[in-house]
């Protein structure tokens, strides 16, 4: 019983690993920061401030790509 509930603990730390999204190249990030902003200009904001908008667009962006959010565009 011991050795089924261990490999069912293996499993889901292994899943949960494989579920962590990794850091998305600064490169990347610039580019997705551009693209949003001229949505944002292009399209507007939805009634949100720019920095707030753009910042949302990015973390969709990269969560679509399988990559972590960020926090800030600075």
């Amino acid at each position: 019983m011991k050795d089924l509930v261990l490999i069912g603990l293996t499993a889901m730390a292994f899943s949960l690993t494989a579920m962590a999204s990794e850091t998305a190249p600064a490169e990347l990030v610039e580019e997705l920061t551009q693209f949003c902003q001229e949505v944002a200009e292009e399209e507007g904001t939805k009634g949100k401030p720019e920095d707030e908008f753009v910042l949302e667009c990015v973390n969709g962006e990269l969560e679509a790509e399988g990559y972590a959010k960020v926090s800030s565009l600075d």
